[in-house]
């Protein structure tokens, strides 16, 4: 009688754990372009990774580190710092986490188009023990611990001889995953959808996180993601369009979150391909005919800040006061200085399906340059598609939008300011294909500069000059915004870089 009430309980225990099984479905704007971490710098790349592997170390809400698989660290000299490493992780393959992945997982970052730029600065790592490592840097470095928030360590056994980088190639690595983190790809079909299911072997077992299985769709348009929520068809959505957030609030069962962020959203004009934007009047003229703060009220509702300059405020390069200006008058008398007072035609690309309301801003830019004389084509493409065409630097104008994950100024201008330099990867994102070799020099002292005074004014430098050349055009710092059924605890664990810790995600029953 004993033996069957125990064989009761536990078919009646195997049956609840089945009943509260949990299934999250999420969807986004877009998807990764590959599921390998060092193809492209990128938001949803960088979203997969925090789903799949495991950084080193993350930031939490309160801006600080937290340590993953590094579990401390100490700084052994001014060009070294030793990380201690997380044991008793394991691969999806089954493979052991050990400092050789991390020292191989560093090796190919400094090897990647997008990464080589910020790791460039490493000189070399040096393997302590199984799991203990040095890494050492050609020069002081004071943002080593931002850059290390990047490294979610690969499996080395898994990739080696496999780990070819080509951006947007069909690679080993594009195809197929073996990380530490949270969730284990299943199934994929690029465009449509991702299937992933909870790590039954994840070392983090003081995680909330409840979701045991993920289906990840791509939505492209906002209104119809918006309407996938409301349905009841998926659980979770990013972004929601300003003009739905009104709409969402008063919808009973849904919940929203906003923060503010530091992405910047603005134009590069590329001066190789037109002679026009090689003068500073033409330039400055543009930035002058574009009225970000009516971009802002009218079509991203009041979600972004209009922006003068690349450095958020939470960034040592801000420059306080430093404000967007508008004065069509003064811009075509720009022009008319310039010689192109009868105006000028180019191109533009923009995505459709990358940034909040991308295409309607793209398209109230185009009408604002008219008023100038300057006659803009404009094509929009999904993102998958767009990138590549940036990439190519296939558009007179071209939008981006940059996160700095190491929450500094630097990493903006390494990125898009800099002299383009495919062999250190510094301007890497620079579809301006301006080149000032002093505001490179700015950017190396800078990026080994320890005193912070010194490396504020050396930031606001570059800041100025910036401003002063009118580079680019900078638009506005956009706002995030999720929505997802109430029970679904958000709240804890998005954040303003937008990398949600689906992870540690609590789903109430």
């Amino acid at each position: 009688m004993k033996i069957k009430v125990i064989i009761a309980c536990c078919l009646a225990l195997l049956l609840y754990n089945k009943a509260v099984a949990t299934t999250l479905k999420i969807a986004y704007d877009t998807d990764p372009v590959s599921l390998d971490p060092h193809e492209q710098l990128s938001e949803s790349t960088l979203q997969f990774s925090h789903l799949v592997f495991d950084p080193l170390l993350r930031w939490n809400k309160n801006g600080q580190f937290e340590a993953r698989l590094a579990t401390k660290w100490e700084r052994l000299d001014s060009h070294t710092m030793r990380f201690f490493l997380r044991k008793n992780v394991v691969f999806s393959t089954g493979n052991t986490f050990s400092s050789k992945d991390v020292a191989y997982t560093i090796e190919r970052l400094k090897k990647s188009p997008d990464f080589r730029a910020m790791f460039d600065t490493i000189d070399k790592v040096t393997m302590v023990d199984e799991y203990t490592i040095d890494v050492h840097t050609t020069y002081t470095n004071p943002l080593l611990l931002n850059i290390m928030t990047y490294v979610f360590p690969i499996d080395k056994a898994f990739y080696q001889g496999k780990d070819q980088i080509i951006k947007y190639g069909e690679t080993f690595a594009s195809r197929n995953v073996s990380g530490t983190g949270p969730y284990i790809l299943d199934n994929r079909e690029l465009g449509s959808w991702m299937e992933l299911t909870r790590n039954p072997n994840y070392w983090d077992k003081n995680s909330k996180g409840n979701a045991d299985k993920i289906i990840l769709t791509p939505i492209r348009t906002d209104s119809t993601r918006l309407a996938a929520l409301l349905s009841g068809d998926v659980d979770f959505i990013f972004p929601v369009s300003p003009i739905d957030i009104e709409r969402a609030k008063k919808v009973s069962g849904i919940q929203l979150v906003t923060l503010p962020s530091t992405r910047i959203l603005l134009l590069h004009m590329n001066q190789n391909r037109r002679k026009e934007f090689q003068d500073v009047r033409v330039r400055k003229a543009i930035n002058l005919a574009i009225n970000q703060a009516l971009i802002v009220d009218k079509i991203l509702k009041g979600y972004a800040t209009p922006a003068g300059q690349l450095s958020s405020d939470r960034f040592l390069g801000h420059i306080n006061g430093l404000e967007p200006e508008y004065d069509v008058e003064k811009a075509l008398e720009l022009m008319k200085e310039a010689g192109y007072e009868k105006g000028f035609r180019i191109s533009m690309m923009a995505p459709n399906n990358r940034y909040m309301s991308d295409e309607k801003v793209a398209q109230a830019i185009s009408a604002m340059l008219s008023r100038i004389g300057i006659t803009v084509e404009l094509k929009t493409l999904p993102k998958a598609q767009y990138f590549k065409e940036y990439d190519n630097r296939s558009a007179d104008m071209m939008m981006l939008g940059w996160q700095s994950d190491t929450m500094d100024s630097n990493n903006l201008f390494e990125f898009i300011i800099a002299c383009p330099d495919t062999n250190t990867g510094m301007g890497a994102y620079n579809a301006s294909e301006y080149c000032r070799p002093e505001i490179d020099a700015d950017i190396r002292q800078a990026n080994r500069e320890m005193n912070p005074e010194r490396r504020l004014r050396l930031l606001q430098q570059i800041e100025w000059k910036i401003y002063n050349d009118s580079a680019v055009v900078p638009l506005y710092w956009q706002s995030l915004t999720w929505a997802a059924k109430d029970g679904v605890n958000i709240k804890d664990i998005v954040n303003d870089q937008n990398y949600p810790h689906i992870g540690d995600l609590f789903i109430e029953e």
